[in-house]
């Protein structure tokens, strides 16, 4: 019986040794323990991994009917006010104030974007989402959850931009 099982063992390392040595085709696709082959070389650069949210971007307006945003000096703190109010009962939802959510969060968005960009995003986030290449980024940064448009006026999304200038 012993005989027999090594009898067939010695026979099938025959079978499989004498397999070998034939041309193997390439094939397709990745294997286990095989890093894929670069298609191209990667153009990477460090700028490129930095998250959208966390992007500079101080001369892009977006896309939308704010072409111009006059911001004073000084913080209007009675449209601040009501710019906080506003935000509590329609940005909320998605929005914290100082840490990420389902939405970025606004502290330090004017260090980030420009005035017109943030009033085109509350007014028309679709618009901006189809045709502003940082909002569709954003957009992607953040699981594909559109901003929800809240059909403000420019009043009060100018409202908000001043209370986000207190954060």
């Amino acid at each position: 019986m012993k005989n027999i099982i090594k009898s067939m063992a010695a026979l099938v390392i025959l079978l499989l040794v004498s397999c070998g040595g034939k041309e193997e085709k390439k094939k397709e696709g990745i294997q286990i323990g095989q890093k894929p082959a670069p298609t191209e070389t990667p153009k990477e650069t460090p700028a490129s991994t930095v998250k959208p949210s966390e992007t500079i971007d101080l001369t892009n307006k977006g896309v939308g009917p704010i072409k111009n945003v006059d911001l004073s000096a000084e913080v209007d703190d009675a449209m601040a006010a009501k710019g906080l109010e506003l935000f509590k009962s329609k940005c909320m939802a998605c929005h914290k104030v100082d840490k990420k959510f389902i939405g970025p969060a606004p502290t330090g968005i004017l260090e980030r974007r420009t005035p017109e960009w943030v009033m085109n995003m509350i007014l028309d986030p679709e618009g901006m989402v189809k045709n502003d290449p940082l909002a569709k980024a954003l957009l992607q940064e953040f699981n594909g959850s559109p901003m929800a448009n809240q059909s403000l006026t420019e009043e009060e999304a100018r409202q908000i931009l001043e209370y986000f200038r207190t954060l």
